[in-house]
């Protein structure tokens, strides 16, 4: 009775205290985007910390004491606006306002963003903080801040987010082969089969407005899901913006020294990176495997163009250039076109000297035991033209980009292989090149069905063609005598020639989904209902064919020059001695076709003014055939074929429950799956120059996955953030690298296999703190900080595994730990030159590169701390100065075996690979008009 009464006190005092406020109410819209309204803008009462936030509308509701008062509406890079209001106690006044960012302009958001709304670092914060979902976005403005020159390097800066040299990025420790990439959500492929989505540093931030990475699952993304999710979302212009950039930069030892480069390369030609048609497999050997054999005429067609000779020069400094437009067309009845326009490349000189090793089953000796040195000349070319119309209540956007890259390899290798110690100088050289092109066109429509918006559809639709090639891959062997010259055999393992070519004619993804928003309430929150479908189909075909110089008669012993070989070459073939023969077998091609269809239904419930639940189930129809033929097999026999249907369902569930306006708890939970790299599934043999190989295995299996998510997250001001986090993964039929040790010589053989299962668990802590809570003196600086750690177990079959040491152990690919941070001090002389400087540290615990067999200890890869300082300038309104210093520390890239192995080892030194990358110095100008 007692509780009664005072329940009842409670309520009709507060309802006493709700009539005696006032009401403020109102829609923002943003000047500079055709009065659109603009979401996440604040409104705070002057000289007060009470405020809150347009939402996605621009629409907003404050609740004030009766009297005067001074409304503050301020949007980052837009005018503050201050509005005087008289309030009576039960008033609702209702105050519309138009922002524009007038004289004041963020330089970088120009230049990177054109000033879009969304990208902006507050905007995508509170975005964070609004979404039911777990997701963590970084914008064009803050990867400019950062210095963030590609798509790759600016996901680094999200949470639990590592890039591992050349290998991709890693999500809370787990290897790439776990994240799915879309473009303007829509699924987009790889334009390599050793990477699960197409190399990010390829993607140059001039193109990307928002970088969306989700880390939980929810229905309408994917179900190829347990690292994360990325989402780019390419620029959307706002403004008419003409842009040129150029940049310079040097890398220690590796830029200004001597450097070895094919002669082919060695032109305008091999400058722009167009050496594919050139080094394309001589159109003598036909389309399938006959052991053709090349007459004396047919090899000097093509000997020019392909010469086995190397030039040694200077690696000049690494530069690039770039260009953008875009503009903007206001139309009647707020109806505008914008479009945009961009192409940047780049040239990059990299050289690599380390060890690279292998060890011999039973025997605790080297296999492999020999020093490499690469020099690779690298280039890039992206463009990007997108055209996008907008209306009340349609939009229609269509995008085509282009990517290019090429990598001329001149690799040498010094010491012995296959246990030799009769010749402990050899010299193995190989002479590669290698190409990927990326080609995506899209297009991409919503429509609101009702003025309100309330009911909508979006949709779209990709095609993409991809090509991956490394053509005239060349080998060549002998006995290293002195700096220059080498003794040389004609036959054997030597002058082989490999043309990989890796097509993916036909990529086909598509997207329709309907959302109804029901309850809609006065501040704009509603209840949302998804439906939806998704599709993709694709086909990539692999030839891979080898070419041999073989001797009519055995020849003696040569002395050649090492970097001038051709000249002797050329003689014996015109002289009859030799000739070049093609020796592929049946396996030279093979075809991997996949095809998903999924249908999906998401509801999104607010339930009180705290707590919304987005829910859901997605199904997947997955099929994968892939077609081959054993090495016995005719050329021309009738493909094999492994095939695998299954429908999976994919529940998912995303909790968030508001503390108060700047504090959350989250929860998720789903089942995902995830699906192999293209190399680990096709059952190509990769062979490399000493003998090592990488092997597909077609019947891996997806792996299946649960997990669950536990997160805190606080916003004590709109530009700052702490977030706790616990997670779990139960992945079952792990896909890991594996290695198999061979019991005679012969070379090392890399694999895949499912293990039986992997259960890992972990925290994340991230926090983004304005320093002057500290001390004023510390104002214009911030500190940006996330860690992750992890534990992880493996259990392993090892009936279905008899090769493996153990029946657990930790997971291939997945570090223990990680840490990331940053510390940024913004300062200006005046107005207009305004500067922004930052350090940035990275770096990821021990991993296991490749599970170990047989015995014999896994191979980790080691720790790498990487240090980063960006100093980026507003010389005037118009100019734009970048300068960076990359890899600080310049520490070793190095992977070793285990002291674990269960045979005796022999060598002290357990390193099998490493290098030093150098510290690079970069300066990057940019003239906007």
């Amino acid at each position: 009775m007692k509780f009664n009464f005072l329940f009842t006190i409670l309520i009709i005092c507060s309802l006493a205290n709700a009539q005696t406020k006032g009401t403020i109410y109102g829609t923002i819209t943003d000047k500079e985007a055709n009065n659109a309204p603009l979401p996440f803008a604040n409104v705070v009462i002057k000289n007060t910390s009470t405020g809150v936030t347009s939402d996605e509308k621009g629409k907003y509701t404050i609740s004030v004491n009766p009297g005067s008062i001074t409304l503050v509406f301020s949007f980052l890079g837009y005018d503050n606006i201050e509005v005087p209001v008289t309030v009576a106690a039960g008033e609702k006044v209702n105050i519309n306002k138009a922002m524009g960012s007038g004289g004041y302009k963020l330089q970088d958001v120009v230049i990177k963003s054109n000033g879009g709304s969304r990208e902006k670092e507050t905007a995508l914060l509170l975005d964070q903080k609004k979404a039911v979902e777990i997701k963590q976005s970084i914008g064009a403005q803050e990867m400019a801040r950062k210095g963030v020159s590609n798509v790759e390097s600016g996901l680094t800066k999200i949470t639990g987010i590592s890039k591992v040299e050349s290998r991709g990025l890693f999500v809370r420790g787990l290897e790439e082969r776990y994240n799915n990439l879309l473009i303007n959500d829509l699924q987009a492929p790889s334009s390599s089969p050793f990477k699960k989505i197409v190399p990010l540093d390829l993607f140059p931030t001039d193109i990307v407005g928002v970088l969306n990475v989700y880390k939980t699952f929810n229905p309408n993304i994917p179900g190829d899901f347990a690292g994360a999710t990325i989402n780019i979302e390419t620029s959307q212009p706002r403004a008419s913006v003409t842009k040129i950039s150029t940049g310079f930069g040097y890398t220690t030892n590796n830029n200004g020294v001597d450097f070895l480069l094919s002669k082919d390369a060695n032109s305008t030609q091999g400058f722009f990176g167009l050496l594919g048609k050139d080094r394309a497999l001589p159109s003598a050997f036909g389309n399938f495997p006959a052991s053709k054999i090349l007459t004396a005429g047919q090899h000097n067609e093509t000997s020019g163009q392909n010469s086995w000779d190397v030039i040694n020069t200077s690696s000049p400094i690494n530069n690039s250039v770039g260009f953008l437009h875009t503009e903007k067309f206001n139309l009647k009845d707020e109806k505008n076109i914008t479009y945009i326009f961009s192409i940047n490349g780049d040239n990059k000189y990299q050289i690599q000297k380390g060890v690279d090793r292998t060890f011999l089953l039973n025997q605790g000796d080297y296999d492999n035991n020999l020093f490499t040195s690469k020099y690779s000349y690298n280039t890039t070319f992206s463009g990007l033209a997108g055209v996008k119309y907008k209306s009340k209540r349609f939009g229609l956007a269509l995008n085509s980009f282009f990517l290019r890259s090429t990598s001329s390899v001149i690799q040498d290798q010094l010491g012995d292989i296959n246990n030799s110690s009769a010749l402990e100088n050899l010299f193995i050289r190989e002479n590669k090149f290698e190409e990927s092109k990326y080609w995506n066109n899209q297009i991409l429509a919503n429509y609101n069905l009702t003025e309100d918006g309330n009911n909508a559809i979006k949709g779209g639709f990709s095609f993409a063609k991809t090509t991956f090639g490394q053509p005239d891959r060349k080998f060549l062997r002998g006995e290293k005598i002195n700096d220059t010259q080498t003794n040389f055999t004609i036959g054997g393992n030597n002058l082989i020639r490999q043309f990989l070519d890796i097509s993916g004619d036909r990529f086909f993804s598509g997207m329709l989904e309907y959302n109804l928003k029901f309850n809609v309430k006065e501040n704009g929150k509603s209840n949302k209902l998804s439906v939806g479908y998704n599709m993709l189909s694709n086909e990539e075909v692999s030839s891979y064919r080898f070419v041999f110089g073989r001797p009519f008669i055995p020849l003696g012993l040569f002395t050649i020059d090492i970097n001038s070989p051709s000249s002797l070459i050329n003689t014996n073939v015109n002289s009859g001695l030799i000739n070049f023969t093609e020796e592929s077998t049946a396996d030279y091609k093979t075809k991997l076709y996949n095809n998903n269809n999924a249908a999906y239904a998401n509801v999104f419930f607010t339930i009180g003014s705290k707590l919304e639940i987005n829910g859901g189930l997605r199904t997947e129809q997955t099929l994968r055939e892939i077609k081959y033929r054993f090495t016995t097999d005719a050329a021309t026999a009738k493909f094999r074929k492994i095939e695998k249907n299954k429908t999976e369902l994919l529940p998912s569930l995303n909790a968030k429950y508001a503390l108060n306006e700047k504090s959350n708890i989250r929860f998720a939970a789903s089942r995902t799956l995830t699906r192999p790299i293209s190399i680990e599934i096709m059952p190509i043999q990769y062979i490399n120059p000493d003998g090592t190989v990488e092997i597909g295995n077609p019947n891996l299996d997806n792996s299946n996955n649960t997990n669950f998510d536990l997160k805190f997250e606080l916003f004590p001001k709109t530009n700052e953030m702490v977030v706790f986090g616990i997670f779990g993964k139960q992945i079952t039929n792990p896909i890991e690298r594996i290695f198999i040790p061979t019991a005679s010589s012969g070379g090392q053989i890399t694999t895949y296999q499912n293990s039986k299962e992997a259960l890992l668990y972990g925290a994340e802590l991230e926090f983004l703190l304005d320093l002057k809570r500290i001390s004023p003196y510390l104002k214009n600086i911030s500190w940006g900080f996330n860690t992750s750690v992890m534990n992880t177990k493996v259990d392993v079959d090892l009936l279905k595994n008899p090769l493996e040491n153990n029946s657990s152990r930790a997971l291939q690919g997945a570090s223990n730990w990680l840490i990331n941070s940053d510390l940024k001090y913004d300062f200006e002389f005046n107005q207009d030159m305004k500067n922004s400087i930052s350090l940035v540290y990275g770096v990821a615990g021990e991993r296991i590169f490749s599970v170990g067999t047989a015995g014999l200890d896994h191979i980790y890869e080691k720790p790498f701390n990487k240090l980063d300082f960006i100093w980026i300038s507003n010389l005037s309104k118009n100019i734009n100065l970048k300068f960076a210093v990359d890899n600080i520390l310049n520490p070793s890239f190095k992977r070793v075996l285990g002291n674990n192995s269960k045979q005796v080892i022999n060598e002290t030194d357990l390193t099998v690979r490493d290098f030093k990358r150098g510290t690079g110095f970069s300066l990057g100008v940019n003239y906007t008009f």
